[in-house]
């Protein structure tokens, strides 16, 4: 446990920023929460407003809208009350949509980020831990991906603003001896997850009766993540007592090819998809294999959900929320 501690959490309001908010909430007396989002209507706001009702049960919870693009206001904010760590999760997801709109995620992943860390300099926070993706690997021919391995060669906008981030990060790191943890998550799922990904958008069409499509003929596989695992290496990240300057995988522990992972909610939802198939996207990546060992190493990180098991209480949680869920506005892509 963290005795008296304050944790400023950016994107609060997003799909990891609440489950983390709320693991802290329920778990840590100790541990005061203060939230910021600007509440980007990039998917339906309803759904953040939503996870926002469940925080604000909570006394040692506090939300702010504020857009990290706006430094001021985080300098401000900050300035009443400053806190221990910050959870730098706050970014414009997406790949195909930064495709067309670029300057957005330039603005918030980079600008945005440097927003962060340069208040945690100027309030001498010591501890930033920063969302980074699988998809600063890239074009590449590896197999499973390493923190070693070279990251130059992005196929999005958004992955190319990610890996700027964690060079930002590195310079703060040896500029202010600042410990800048980056993690590079890969395809994360589960209650409360975004609707702009595959398996929140599959599970809501075969509930309606309406196709599916997989993209690349179905040929892909990724390292799903559950959203639980993820967390849980958040959380030994922010307890551990010191940490290097340094970048982890938190990916899942199992390869999926995406054609498993559409029987897995066929059985969770006990009802067969309609399912189209369609070409390669500008941006995707064929594979992600998630090595993890670095944090294995260094946070005893291991993921523990099954696949099955991850799609049975998202499936269960989505139908049981179906009455709104399914009047969601569709996201921006």
């Amino acid at each position: 446990m963290i005795k008296d501690k304050t944790i400023l959490i950016t994107g609060v309001a997003g799909f990891i920023g609440f489950h983390t908010a709320k693991h802290f909430l329920e778990n840590d007396k100790n541990v005061d929460i203060i939230g910021i989002d600007n509440l980007s209507d990039y998917y339906d706001t309803k759904l953040k407003h939503k996870r926002l009702e469940l925080l604000k049960r909570f006394k040692s919870f506090s939300f702010h809208k504020i857009d990290i693009i706006k430094y001021k206001d985080i300098a401000a904010l900050i300035a009443k009350k400053v806190p221990d760590i910050i959870i730098h999760l706050a970014a414009q997801a997406g790949v195909r949509f930064s495709i067309e709109n670029p300057w957005t995620y330039v603005d918030t992943n980079i600008r945005g980020t440097l927003n962060v860390f340069e208040v945690a300099k100027e309030y001498k926070i010591k501890r930033v831990l920063y969302a980074s993706s699988s998809s600063v690997y890239g074009k590449t021919n590896k197999k499973k991906f390493k923190e070693t391995d070279r990251t130059d060669t992005p196929l999005s906008v958004y992955a190319a603003t990610k890996k700027a981030t964690e060079m930002l990060a590195h310079s703060y790191a040896e500029l202010w001896d600042m410990e800048t943890v980056g993690l590079r998550f890969f395809t994360v799922y589960g209650p409360w997850g975004r609707p702009d990904m595959a398996y929140f958008k599959f599970t809501k069409a075969i509930l309606g009766d309406e196709q599916i499509t997989l993209y690349n003929k179905g040929e892909m596989t990724r390292s799903f993540t559950y959203i639980d695992d993820i967390v849980s290496g958040i959380v030994k990240v922010v307890y551990a007592k010191k940490i290097p300057q340094q970048i982890y995988n938190f990916g899942g522990a199992e390869s999926i090819p995406l054609k498993h992972f559409v029987a897995s909610i066929e059985k969770a939802l006990n009802k067969k998809a309609s399912v189209m198939y369609g070409s390669m996207q500008p941006g995707d990546i064929k594979e992600t294999i998630a090595d993890y060992s670095r944090a294995k190493k260094d946070f005893n990180f291991s993921p523990k959900v099954s696949i099955e098991e991850g799609m049975n209480i998202f499936a269960k949680w989505f139908v049981e929320n179906y009455s709104w869920l399914k009047d969601l506005k569709k996201a921006k892509q």
